[in-house]
């Protein structure tokens, strides 16, 4: 499918989730100007910038999960999903935007009972997104789908699967209160993702993984027709990019930065 035809689909497809991306989609635009005009640093960047990732992120994701839900028979199961994600993403989108209104920041900010709370209840949505992905990933490994292709069913489940487990290294993070090993939190980093140049970054391993759910049936998709056994090709390049993962892993765990 051409990416021109991909939008009107989603929006056919999936009015609310495709909505709610849009909506995320807008927020990003409006936090440039906010990036442009409030020079305020939190933890050593511009408070606007993880505003401006996650609303980008939740459009992807939003609209990732706008395409697969189509697979699942139950209507019932697809409402259920799909407004569990929605508020889910909502309630994480309003307070990342407090927080950084606030000028304080919004992950592991424990340093007051209202900081505490926004956190804790940060946690609590992303707990229970998590287990609607689980969900998720369990339909697709029983009949409650219907695709007929093989190869597009081992591809939503890899990627399925990566998301899911990118939430490991998102608990490590709640653990040790920090996404920086080694240093620190707040040091050098990369552009706009911030990722350490100078120490282990989880977050690095966890966008990686995150993302696995798009960037892995992307790869098997596009290369699919040209290879003669796409099921080998799928499988490799889904442990490939596990393989990618949990390197990044141990490279952050290890204190080690991504790039220098």
């Amino acid at each position: 499918m051409k990416i021109s035809e991909f939008i009107p689909g989603i929006r056919n497809l999936n009015p609310l989730l495709y909505y709610t991306g849009l909506g995320h989609a807008v927020l990003f635009i409006i936090f440039i100007p906010l990036f442009i005009l409030d020079d305020r640093l939190i933890t050593g960047i511009n408070a606007w910038i993880k505003p401006m990732k996650f609303a980008l992120s939740i459009t992807i994701y939003l609209w990732t999960f706008a395409w697969l839900l189509q697979y699942v028979k139950s209507v019932k199961n697809v409402k259920f999903i799909s407004w569990g994600i929605v508020i889910c993403m909502i309630v994480e989108m309003a307070i990342i935007t407090v927080q950084a209104a606030r000028g304080v920041p919004s992950h592991f900010n424990i340093t007051s009972v209202p900081n505490a709370i926004m956190f804790s209840t940060m946690g609590t949505f992303i707990g229970i997104n998590t287990f609607l992905v689980l969900y998720t990933l369990i339909l697709f490994f029983t009949k409650a789908v219907n695709i007929p292709d093989h190869i597009t069913r081992v591809a939503w489940r890899a990627g399925l699967l990566l998301f899911f487990l990118g939430g490991i290294s998102g608990g490590l993070m709640v653990t040790n209160l920090a996404h920086t090993v080694g240093a620190p939190d707040g040091g050098p980093g990369l552009p706009f993702v911030n990722w350490s140049t100078v120490a282990g970054d989880i977050r690095a391993a966890h966008f990686i993984t995150l993302h696995g759910l798009q960037l892995v049936p992307l790869i098997i998709f596009a290369f699919r027709d040209r290879v003669k056994f796409q099921l080998p090709f799928a499988l490799i390049t889904f442990f490939l990019y596990s393989a990618l993962c949990i390197a990044l892993h141990f490279l952050a765990l290890s204190g080690k930065p991504i790039i220098s």
